[in-house]
């Protein structure tokens, strides 16, 4: 039986272990996919770089032409919101699994923020489409959801802040209160990705409700609020190593009065916090898939490079130097493992959806990451100075990976959960004891530790 083209990018192994669980659909969807990465996204990477104006101020008023070019060509491929699983979302979803965009999502990996945006599943619009997709009321889809799913806007989803640990999300001051008929808020955020976007039309923005409750996860609540809405004040991109990710970005805004209709409450009051942890399970998994693909993109530049005639140093290939042929093949077992551990959250969320495999997510959000950036710069040091220069995409992937390790904090959760194991250990120890104990009185014998 001939291989899928996916195994070029993937392996013969891991592909074996998932194609019985594709349908004939997503077998065709991902064939597709992987021929529109090798003939259109991979050659358009450094175009796309190139079309971003150096102008301060031109940047951020930019759609790149040829994103725009691929998007159009994506669309009539039926390579478009992917991400969206028609067994979650019937009305609007692509009948995928998230296993099965698990693994497109990887093949998606290799072509950096521009592929994940040609066929409409970049983040952040991916995860606010699922929130209005799944709780948004009918004229909020109307209005806001549908054009995102066509690809004629995009979005910002607006939850960390300035002067506050964000990271637990229950910390957060932006006031969110009614008046009237309106909703008011009042706030300072940051790292906001996607909002320094011409195409940005709409905020998420979580905030605090009732923050009286007695109940810290009640306290929250989501409003969308229209980009030009009076108040918004976007006051700055923020850098990530120096990288502006123009014209997405990751702002920093204030919110000052800003005044939107009630209607634009998701979901309703106090029910934030049951929408963000909706919204983060599967947008995870797709984070560590595209790591995935990032860091095999990055072994397949390193093998090039360290095979190059042209670089030989004293009379040797740099794969004949040191540790390189060590550090590739610890780089792919790396990926290997890497794969299985995210295809496996991949079908428990398929099986029970996000909250039924959060364990699964967590670990994979914090071995990832680390995962990634350790191939990624192995590569880097097998390019010596060019490495960290514009002139290779290395420097920009490793500075994107990073910031993965700190959008969670699953490792803490995990070792906790970990923890409450050990009654249930204490007290299994103690039954194999008594048992043990028996045998050896039965066999005459002393236990010999």
């Amino acid at each position: 039986m001939a291989s899928h083209p996916v195994v070029e990018f993937t392996s013969e192994s891991s592909w074996a272990m998932v194609e019985d669980k594709f349908s004939p659909f997503a077998k065709e969807t991902l064939a597709k996919l992987v021929t529109f990465m090798k003939d259109d996204i991979l050659p358009a990477v450094r175009l796309a770089h190139s079309q971003v104006p150096e102008d301060s101020v031109k940047r951020w008023k930019t759609v790149i032409p040829i994103v725009a070019e691929l998007k159009v060509k994506a669309r009539k491929l039926g390579l478009w919101n992917l991400f969206l699983s028609k067994a979650h979302y019937p009305k609007h979803g692509v009948p995928l699994s998230n296993l099965e965009y698990a693994v497109m999502a990887e093949v998606l990996g290799r072509g950096g923020p521009i592929a994940s945006e040609a066929v409409n599943c970049s983040a952040p619009d991916t995860g606010n489409m699922e929130v209005l997709a799944r709780y948004g009321s009918p004229e909020q889809q109307e209005k806001w959801l549908l054009p995102l799913l066509n690809g004629q806007t995009r979005s910002a989803f607006a939850m960390t802040e300035r002067f506050v640990a964000s990271s637990d999300a229950t910390n957060i001051r932006t006031s969110i209160r009614q008046e009237g008929n309106e909703i008011v808020i009042n706030g300072h955020k940051w790292w906001i990705s996607g909002a320094g976007d011409p195409r940005c039309a709409l905020h998420l923005v979580l905030g605090k409700s009732d923050p009286n409750n007695s109940d810290r996860y009640q306290q929250q609540s989501i409003v969308i609020v229209p980009v030009t809405t009076p108040g918004v004040k976007v006051i700055r991109p923020m850098k990530v190593f120096g990288y502006d990710d123009a014209p997405e970005g990751h702002c920093e805004i204030i919110y000052e009065n800003v005044r939107v209709p009630l209607s634009n409450l998701v979901l309703g009051w106090g029910k934030g916090f049951e929408i963000i942890q909706g919204r983060l399970g599967p947008g995870r998994i797709h984070h560590c898939m595209r790591s995935i693909g990032a860091a095999a993109q990055a072994l397949d530049l390193m093998i090039q490079r360290v095979t190059d005639p042209s670089r030989k140093t004293f009379g040797k290939y740099l794969y004949e130097h040191g540790t390189v042929i060590a550090d590739i093949a610890k780089s792919r077992a790396e990926i290997e493992s890497a794969r299985l551990l995210v295809l496996s959250a991949a079908l428990q969320i398929d099986k029970f959806q996000a909250k039924g495999a959060m364990k699964e997510i967590g670990i994979a959000k914090f071995v990832v990451p680390s995962m990634a950036l350790q191939v990624v710069d192995r590569a880097i040091q097998s390019f010596g100075a060019e490495g960290i220069s514009q002139d290779q995409e290395l420097a920009g992937t490793w500075a994107g990976l990073r910031t993965l390790r700190l959008a969670d904090v699953h490792i803490q959760q995990i070792g906790q959960r970990e923890l409450k194991r050990a009654p249930a250990l204490a007290k299994r120890t103690v039954e194999i004891k008594q048992k043990e104990k028996l045998l050896l009185e039965r066999y005459g014998a002393k236990s010999p530790l």
